[in-house]
């Protein structure tokens, strides 16, 4: 795998990518103390040159909150006892990340209630309204 598929349209070498290793505090016993297992993802979203323009202004927006003031995108993962699984899984929520902030949002379509919708509403409202007015005290004759 030397490249990673994030649409149809955009892919990302892997050679952009870069993957450090350090000490996990999770699961592992002794082995924690001298094994490197957690994985650092780090990709320079702000100068890469395999996403378009446009696509790089969308990401850093919607990502805003996850990137570095330096435009980096930093993920890290040390869910597993072992360096290969924690490294498929922050690639392949690298992935998802990415992907999710590429896409276009979808455009809302404007719409207006039914004329029985409508209906219904009033009628409720007007329910409502009996139903608090028979709450207060009686009237005097």
């Amino acid at each position: 795998m030397r490249e990673i598929e994030i649409d149809d349209r955009v892919v990302i070498p892997l050679s952009e990518l870069e993957l450090s290793y350090a000490r996990s505090g999770g699961p592992g016993g002794q082995n924690v103390n001298k094994v490197e297992t957690k994985v650092v993802l780090r990709f320079d979203l702000a100068n890469s040159p395999s996403l378009p323009e446009p696509d790089r202004q969308r990401a850093l927006r919607v990502l805003a909150t996850r990137v570095t003031k330096n435009g980096e995108l930093l993920l890290r993962c040390d869910r597993h006892r072992d360096r290969e699984r924690n490294r498929a899984e922050v690639i392949e929520r690298f992935r998802e990340i990415l992907g999710a902030a590429l896409r276009p949002p979808r455009r809302r379509v404007a719409t207006n209630p039914s004329r029985t919708q409508r209906r219904q509403r009033l009628d409720a409202k007007r329910k409502r309204g009996d139903q608090k007015r028979l709450r207060g005290k009686p009237a005097e004759d």
